[in-house]
């Protein structure tokens, strides 16, 4: 299955939102069922930045939502994100 996730930063906060997406990378990527899990910013405007994911299936994907690094950035991302979008699919 495959995730984009989609974050814009709050003005003036682009570095901050970016240093706490960066970090993660490295625990999620460890995580059973992550295939890739690529963080890409914008050239056009610095405060957007992109999560391209792919993970074997659903319920592994559900259990990356609910690991402690995602759930502690969800409790502080609302402080420096101006909006966020998730796309959730499958390759047809």
């Amino acid at each position: 299955m495959a995730v984009v996730a989609k974050l814009k930063a709050k003005q003036g906060c682009e570095e901050q939102l970016g240093a706490m997406l960066k970090g993660l990378v490295q625990p999620t990527r460890a995580e059973r069922g992550c295939i890739n899990y690529d963080l890409h910013r914008s050239h056009e405007d610095p405060g957007l930045f992109v999560f391209y994911e792919n993970w074997e299936d659903r319920p592994l994907w559900e259990a990356h939502m609910n690991s402690p690094h995602l759930v502690e950035f969800n409790e502080k991302q609302g402080a420096v994100t101006e909006s966020w979008e998730l796309f959730v699919g499958e390759k047809i």
